[in-house]
């Protein structure tokens, strides 16, 4: 498990100075399976640290049916980002699949850093190249490579989660129905 500070830190060198202040922002929170940390239409306020645990960030349609979008696991940011940067209602929810452990800050307290801590502020600007990377190469994997491919990603990148979470959360987060994710796993499983 890495920490709060290390993961910060390896975005960016930061002073110890710096590091401290930041710290202190963020205060120790549980989720219980379930919970959620942001739902849709909510304004977000916080950001929170995943120490510990799975958390999904999803969306619902009108039909109230639910597409994963991204599962989180340590080390990693959580948030309403595009809630927080614009203040508008935040339409991603993000739940917790299993107990979870987080650090949880205002993030009008981590912008109010930035002035006497341009360390900081770098490290959040590292910290959104990498959200923007990662949602960019997320997008081209679900237009551009079949379902068999973006499961193979899914291993990769997740090692540990087949193990821990439902299948149909898999199979939604690979945009296809929980049978047509059997059918890839009993393949892949034969050769």
């Amino acid at each position: 498990m890495i920490d709060l500070k290390t993961f910060f830190n390896s975005l960016s060198p930061t002073s110890t100075e710096s590091l401290e202040k930041f710290s202190l922002l963020f205060t120790p929170k549980i989720l219980k399976k379930g919970d959620y940390f942001i739902t849709d239409g909510q304004i977000a306020k916080e950001i929170g640290f995943l120490e510990s645990g799975i958390i999904r960030a999803f969306y619902r349609n009108n039909e109230a049916i639910e597409y994963n979008k991204h599962f989180f696991i340590n080390p990693c940011f959580i948030g309403g980002y595009a809630s927080l940067i614009t203040g508008t209602p935040n339409q991603i929810i993000q739940q917790a699949l299993t107990e979870c452990k987080i650090q949880v800050a205002k993030f009008a307290d981590i912008q109010n850093l930035y002035e006497t801590s341009p360390d900081i502020e770098r490290c959040a600007r590292v910290l959104a190249e990498q959200f923007f990377v990662q949602k960019e190469q997320r997008e081209i994997e679900i237009v551009l490579l079949d379902a068999d491919k973006r499961y193979e990603i899914f291993q990769k990148a997740f090692p540990q989660l087949e193990q821990e979470i439902p299948q149909y959360h898999i199979a939604s987060y690979l945009g296809i129905t929980p049978t047509q994710l059997s059918r890839i796993r009993k393949k892949r499983s034969g050769k």
